[in-house]
């Protein structure tokens, strides 16, 4: 039982998967963002930051043609 308790403890200290860091500049590449767009986020956050508040603050900007 002393295992399945450390697990649990173990999995309660645990980041949720959105609450990981990630590197910048990888996210910015996986999501297709422009150079400008990456360099702010690297401005805001530095290297790494929290896939959740990459995610709620990267902004795409879509070309159309007009």
């Amino acid at each position: 039982m002393d295992r399945h308790e450390d697990a649990e403890r173990n999995d309660a200290n645990r980041p949720l998967a959105n609450e990981q860091p990630w590197s910048v500049s990888d996210f910015a590449r996986r999501y297709r963002l422009a150079k400008r767009e990456e360099n702010r986020l690297l401005m805001l956050y530095g290297p790494m930051a929290p896939f959740r508040d990459l995610l709620t603050t990267a902004r795409r900007h879509l070309l159309t043609s007009q």
